[in-house]
């Protein structure tokens, strides 16, 4: 180590991950109880510092994956949080991370083992620090990019009804959305495709399956 910056004062990196799954057609947060201090047992989001040999997007791999078991996910950084005040133990820059998963790819085991919790967005309890901040952050840039990238590709099975689709889409915008509109509009932006495969689990009837066209894009890497 050279001593270029001694004089300077220092500071400590983290990153937080923002983890959003889709299920029962809400929006839904992963949140945990704090095991250190300070804030020791206050619900907060997932994270950590980042370590001396790796970049701020391979720490929030590396945190993402310990506590999910999954690669290869929706990630984005959301933005940098540091407020002076922001933490009561250190001087501690946190660089925030949006993350989407199927809640049915998600390994129970970790689930259990991390203590973790789905929390619907209208029932956040109070979190630590400036982690609802983050939070927030995170949902106006989900809104600012479904048209843009794919979203919703994350939180849905491979195969999926147009319904199902909108229920996504009504839980990122957190508001109703007209059904015949959305399907004019889905189907104006080339965004997906029908298949054979009908899914006859809530009528008689049923309803065609649907896949995204371009299924190379389903994920968006840092």
């Amino acid at each position: 180590m050279t001593t270029y910056y001694s004089g300077n004062t220092k500071a400590y990196v983290a990153v937080d991950c923002i983890i959003f799954g889709f299920d029962d057609n809400k929006l839904k947060l992963m949140l945990g109880k704090r095991q250190m201090d300070p804030g020791r047992g206050e619900w907060s989001l997932y994270g950590g510092f980042v370590g001396t040999d790796e970049s701020v997007d391979e720490a929030a791999h590396r945190v993402l994956y310990e506590l999910t078991g999954l690669k290869n996910l929706y990630m984005r950084q959301v933005e940098a949080f540091g407020a002076v005040d922001r933490d009561p133990g250190e001087r501690v820059v946190s660089i925030a991370y949006c993350a989407l998963i199927k809640i049915s790819d998600y390994d129970h085991r970790l689930y259990e083992e991390h203590g973790a919790r789905w929390v619907d967005l209208d029932q956040l309890p109070p979190l630590y620090s400036d982690h609802r901040e983050m939070v927030q952050k995170a949902i106006t840039l989900l809104r600012k990019s479904i048209n843009s990238e794919p979203i919703t590709n994350s939180l849905l099975p491979d195969y999926f009804t147009l319904t199902q689709l909108q229920h996504v889409y009504e839980a990122i915008l957190g508001e109703n959305i007209d059904k015949r509109n959305f399907r004019k509009r889905i189907m104006s932006i080339d965004l997906v495709e029908k298949t054979e495969m009908i899914d006859k689990t809530t009528s008689k009837r049923g309803a065609a399956l649907y896949c995204f066209r371009d299924k190379r894009s389903e994920q968006h890497h840092i």
